[in-house]
């Protein structure tokens, strides 16, 4: 059995790379989780897990994530990543990413409306939302990441 992560922080970043893939690696650097190996996970935030701005994830962890990622290879086009966390006090709760070619503030409303949305679909009331976001214009091949890492 899998220990359940006692602590979270929420993410975000953006490149531009020669390739999709260093596009990638370059937002994951610039979102703080570039020298960890992402174990992507679904979106419930458990029980208890503290919020913690500022954690750092030694190189190499195995890091269970949840994200919402975009690259484009179209100059000049508009991307953006966000999640968002919802929150219930002495409760677990509920992650949910979005990623689009559309503005930063379009992102963040849509992770908004979904957790909003998850809430009421399990009969729980919302105490708070978290988000992090960020947008991106391609130059050549660019890339936007946003993402809520757990940790133990």
């Amino acid at each position: 059995m899998l220990p359940l992560p006692k602590k979270y922080f929420l993410t975000a970043g953006s490149a531009e790379g020669e390739t999709e893939l260093t596009a990638f690696d370059g937002a994951l650097l610039n979102a703080r989780v570039g020298n960890t190996n992402l174990l992507r996970v679904s979106s419930i935030l458990p029980p208890g897990c503290k919020h913690e701005p500022d954690l750092i994830v030694p190189p190499g962890s195995l890091l269970p994530i949840a994200f919402g990622t975009i690259t484009s290879t179209v100059p000049g086009e508009i991307i953006s990543a966000a999640v968002a966390v919802g929150i219930k006090e002495n409760s677990f709760g509920v992650i949910m990413e979005f990623e689009g070619i559309c503005t930063v503030e379009e992102s963040e409303a849509r992770v908004r409306r979904m957790v909003e949305e998850a809430f009421r679909m399990r009969d729980l009331r919302l105490d708070e939302i978290k988000v992090a976001s960020v947008e991106h214009k391609v130059e050549k091949i660019g890339c936007a990441f946003a993402a809520v890492p757990l940790w133990y």
